[in-house]
């Protein structure tokens, strides 16, 4: 990963975002399976997060790119039934 420049490591850190993100997506649909790859893949984002960190802090110029949230699923409203009234 040190070997890579700047731009190219926080493109993988977007792509392990977003497999991230399907990961736990796929455990709460009960698919366990995904546990050993989240945690290995949550290890190697966090060590791509160092060395982008560590190259800043050696002066490298890093364009900053904004990391592209997950898309938000809306859950359905409940509707209110009241006892009394309508």
């Amino acid at each position: 990963m040190r070997g890579l420049d700047g731009p190219e490591l926080q493109r993988q850190v977007q792509d392990s975002h977003e497999q991230l993100f399907r990961l736990r997506f796929q455990m709460g649909m009960g698919q366990t399976e995904g546990l050993k790859k989240y945690r290995n893949l949550k290890k190697d984002r966090a060590r791509m997060l160092t060395v982008l960190n560590e190259k800043r802090a050696a002066g490298e110029v890093i364009p900053e790119q904004p990391v592209a949230a997950p898309p938000v699923l809306e859950k359905k409203k409940k509707k209110r039934r009241f006892l009394f009234g309508k």
